[in-house]
């Protein structure tokens, strides 16, 4: 009997050790992702404007350059919302990682399809990052970084 309750001890601690964590927050950046993904695809401005951190400090790279603070970033997507703009992340792929209170980041790739007004858009896949923070309003996004290469080693 002894040696049936330790087996079942040392599959229990094998397991906690190799089970995918979970954190009881990524259901809920989950959430605002695919929020911030349906307002991009609308091309909702005031929403996707009312998501990044009302901060000079906000960082978006887009298409090489840096853009910093909220309203400059606003002003940028509601420009590329007058053409082709339209996102479709792979969900199976998204992942969540906290780096510390009220501080995460995501990854998710993310096929984005653009085009200028009246193009033909096209087709490019990114590995995107962002930092979200946490405060008394909700999440806000705090940076936005594309990678171009998708597959992580």
């Amino acid at each position: 009997m002894k040696l049936i309750v330790l087996c079942l001890l040392v599959t229990q601690i094998a397991n906690a050790q190799t089970a995918k964590p979970t954190y009881p927050v990524q259901d809920e950046i989950r959430a605002v992702f695919v929020r911030f993904v349906a307002a991009q695809n609308a091309h909702d401005g005031d929403t996707v404007g009312s998501m990044i951190w009302d901060s000079p400090d906000f960082l978006w790279v887009s298409r090489g350059n840096p853009v910093r603070g909220s309203q400059q970033a606003t002003a940028i997507f509601r420009s590329y919302y007058k053409g082709t703009w339209h996102l479709e992340p792979d969900m199976t792929r998204f992942s969540v990682t906290p780096i510390a209170d009220e501080v995460v980041q995501l990854l998710v790739p993310v096929v984005f399809s653009r085009g200028l007004p009246g193009q033909p858009p096209q087709n490019a896949e990114y590995l995107i990052s962002q930092t979200l923070v946490h405060n008394r309003e909700g999440w806000h996004i705090t940076t936005i970084l594309p990678v171009a290469n998708t597959q992580l080693k």
